[in-house]
C-alpha cells in the first residue's frame, strides 16, 4: 500500500481531532502526537483488534500540532491491553501495538527513528509521577548491556480522548537490532542449530497460551513455592519438542551446578554455563533501582548458539515503574538493603527469586567481579553527575507534556498504589527521585567497596574447539586444541558434581592435539586444559 493510500484510509482520525480539544487544552506538543482510532471497538486484554494509527512528528525542535497531517506513520495496527498489575490498577492503560498492513499482516516500521520492527509497547506511567522511571532505567542499561529497549515519549489521543504522556518502547524480541541471538526455526532440532537462540521469562502467568517448565528447585526458604521458566522465544506455539527438551536440560544442568558443593569452581562451576558479566550487569541495574519486582517478575534470560558463545545470559531488563523508591512494600522504598534479598524480606509473596542468585552472591569471586564492575561504572555511567544529567534530560523532554498529563489524570498529591512518596507537584516528585538515588548510591558504595578485590588470572596462548555441540548421548565428542610453545598438556573432564571423570595427557609439541570422549548421561560437562601445570583454557560440553 502506498503512503497516499494509507492516508486516504483514515478519515475517522480527522473527526477525532476536533473532539479532543474540549477535554485538555491540547493543540500542540513538543512531543510526537499519536492518534489511535479503534472505530468504536473496545480494546480487549487479548487478542489484538484491528485499528488505525497516525503519528504527527515534524522533527527535532519543531512543534507538532493536532491539525497537522500524519507524517511519521499512518496505517493499520493491531492493539490490545498489556501488563498485569498496571492494567488492573490504572485507568491509564498500557497497550501492545503491532504495526500492520491493511490485510492484517505484519508491517515492519522504523517508528520514530527506532530500528524497523512491528511489535511495540505503549507504556503508560501512572503511579510513577515522574513519568520517567522505566525510560531512565532503560537508558542506564543500554550504556552497560548489549541491548535494552529504546523508547520515545509521545502524547496519545485514543478515540478522540486525550490520554496523556506515554512511552513507545521496543518489545523484548529476537531480532538483529533487539536481542541479537540466532533465529531458531521449528525444524532446527539437532547439532549447533538446536543450541540457540532462546529467550526465557520468569513472570506471572498473565495471558493465554503460556507454556514453560518448572525448576527442580524451590526458592530459598519457601519449599511450597516454585519457579517457572516460560518460553518467550521461540513462542510456545512455535517451539518444537526437541527445543523444549534442550533448553530445559540446559537450565536443569545449570541449576544442578548451582546446587552442588563445587558450584563456584572456576572450571567445573557456574562460569562454564553462564555469561558471568551479564549476570553482574543485570544485578547492578536491579540493585541501583532497588527493583521490588527484580529477579522474580518480568525477568528474562537468553542463550545464543554454542558457536556464538552459547552460555546463558541474563536480560534484557524490563519493568521499573515501581522501582527507584516507588514502592511502599517489601522494603521497596528503602535506599538500603539488597533487592536480591526479597525472599527473606517478603517470603510470603507468591513470586520469589530463584535460589541461584543467593548462591552467586555467596561466591567471593562473584562479589569481587561486582566490585570491579561497580568501580568502573561509578567513575563513568553511574556517577552522580551522569545519572542526575540523565534525569534532567528526560524530565526536560516531558516537562511540557506532564502538565497536560496531570490535568487528564489529576492524581498529583494523591497516593496511588504503591507510592512510597507523595509529592504535591511534579518538581517534588523529581526531587524525591534524585534524593532517593543519591542515598541508594551512597549505600551501595559502602557495601560493594567492602567486597573482595579481584585477582587477575594468567593468560595463555591456546585455543580449544569441541564438536559436535551439543552432542546426543552415546555420540563421540572431539576436543581439538592448539597450543604454542609447550609440550606438557593435560585435559581434564568433569561432571556436574565436579568429579573428574577423564584425564588425558596430551602431546602438544607439534602445536596441536585431539581427545575423543562419549557419554550416555545428559547434562553439562566441563573441561579444562593445563599446560605446564597451569590452567590455560576451559569450557563446557552439552550432552542431551
Amino acid at each position: 500500500m502506498t503512503k497516499k493510500l494509507l492516508f486516504a484510509a483514515l478519515p475517522a482520525f480527522l473527526l477525532s481531532v476536533s473532539v479532543l480539544r474540549a477535554q485538555v487544552n491540547f493543540q500542540s506538543s513538543n512531543l510526537p502526537i499519536v492518534v489511535i482510532n479503534t472505530m468504536g471497538q473496545p480494546i480487549p486484554d487479548e487478542p489484538k483488534i484491528m485499528a488505525n494509527m497516525g503519528i504527527i512528528y515534524n522533527g527535532p525542535g519543531q512543534r507538532n500540532f493536532v491539525n497537522n497531517p500524519f507524517n511519521a506513520y499512518a496505517g493499520a495496527i493491531g492493539i490490545e491491553l498489556r501488563g498485569s498489575t498496571s492494567q488492573d490498577l490504572s485507568d491509564k492503560k498500557p497497550y501492545a501495538v503491532e504495526t500492520r498492513n491493511a490485510d492484517g499482516s505484519n508491517l515492519n516500521v522504523a517508528l520514530l527513528g527506532m530500528p524497523s520492527e512491528n511489535d511495540w509497547v505503549f507504556l503508560a506511567p501512572f503511579s510513577d509521577k515522574t513519568l520517567i522511571r522505566d525510560v531512565l532505567t532503560f537508558t542506564l542499561a543500554r550504556r552497560i548491556m548489549p541491548w535494552a529497549p529504546r523508547s520515545r515519549f509521545v502524547e496519545l489521543v485514543l478515540n478522540g480522548n486525550y490520554q496523556g504522556v506515554y512511552a513507545i518502547v521496543e518489545r523484548i524480541k529476537q531480532d538483529n537490532n533487539r536481542v541479537n541471538i540466532a533465529t531458531l526455526n521449528p525444524d532446527e532440532n539437532s547439532g549447533d542449530d538446536l543450541t540457540g537462540g532462546y529467550i526465557l521469562k520468569i513472570d506471572k502467568w498473565t495471558g493465554v497460551g503460556n507454556d514453560g517448565f518448572r525448576s527442580n528447585y524451590s526458592p530459598n526458604g519457601s519449599p511450597d513455592r516454585e519457579i517457572v521458566y516460560q518460553y518467550h522465544y521461540p513462542a510456545p506455539e512455535d517451539i518444537s519438542d526437541p527445543q523444549k527438551n534442550y533448553i530445559r536440560q540446559y537450565i536443569n544442568s545449570f541449576e544442578n551446578i548451582m546446587a552442588s558443593s563445587n558450584y563456584a569452581h572456576p572450571v567445573t562451576g557456574y562460569p562454564a554455563a553462564i555469561d558471568v558479566q551479564s549476570f553482574i550487569d543485570f544485578f547492578l541495574i536491579n540493585e541501583i533501582t532497588r527493583n521490588v519486582d527484580g529477579y522474580r517478575l518480568s525477568t528474562f534470560l537468553h542463550k545464543n548458539k554454542d558457536s556464538n558463545g552459547g552460555k546463558l545470559k541474563m536480560g534484557p531488563v524490563w519493568d521499573f515503574n515501581i522501582a527507584l523508591g516507588n514502592a511502599n512494600y517489601c522494603s521497596g522504598g528503602d535506599t538500603h538493603g539488597w533487592a536480591a534479598d526479597f525472599n527473606s524480606v517478603c517470603g510470603g509473596d507468591f513470586w520469589l527469586i530463584p535460589f541461584w542468585w543467593q548462591r552467586l552472591r555467596e561466591d567471593p569471586n562473584f562479589r569481587a567481579q561486582i566490585r570491579t564492575r561497580w568501580q568502573q561504572l561509578r567513575s563513568s555511567t553511574f556517577s552522580n553527575t551522569a545519572i542526575t544529567g540523565m534525569i534532567d534530560s528526560l524530565t526536560a523532554v516531558v516537562n511540557e507534556g506532564q502538565i497536560r498529563n496531570f490535568q487528564r489524570w489529576p492524581i498529583m498529591g494523591q497516593w496511588i498504589w504503591p507510592n512510597n512518596f507523595v509529592g504535591q507537584n511534579y518538581g517534588s516528585e523529581v526531587n524525591y527521585l534524585k534524593t532517593w538515588l543519591n542515598g541508594r548510591l551512597i549505600w551501595m558504595d559502602g557495601e560493594i567497596f567492602s567486597f573482595p578485590v579481584a585477582t587477575a588470572e594468567p593468560s595463555a596462548n591456546i585455543t580449544a574447539h569441541v564438536f559436535p555441540s551439543p552432542a546426543t548421548r552415546g555420540q563421540t565428542i572431539f576436543f581439538e586444541c592448539a597450543a604454542a610453545g609447550s609440550s606438557h598438556a593435560v585435559l581434564e573432564l568433569f561432571d556436574l558434581a565436579g568429579h573428574r571423570i577423564a584425564t588425558q595427557q596430551l602431546d602438544a609439541s607439534s602445536g596441536g592435539f585431539q581427545f575423543r570422549w562419549q557419554s550416555d548421561i545428559p547434562g553439562i560437562y566441563t573441561y579444562q586444559i593445563r599446560i605446564e601445570g597451569r590452567r590455560a583454557a576451559g569450557g563446557k560440553v552439552v550432552v542431551y
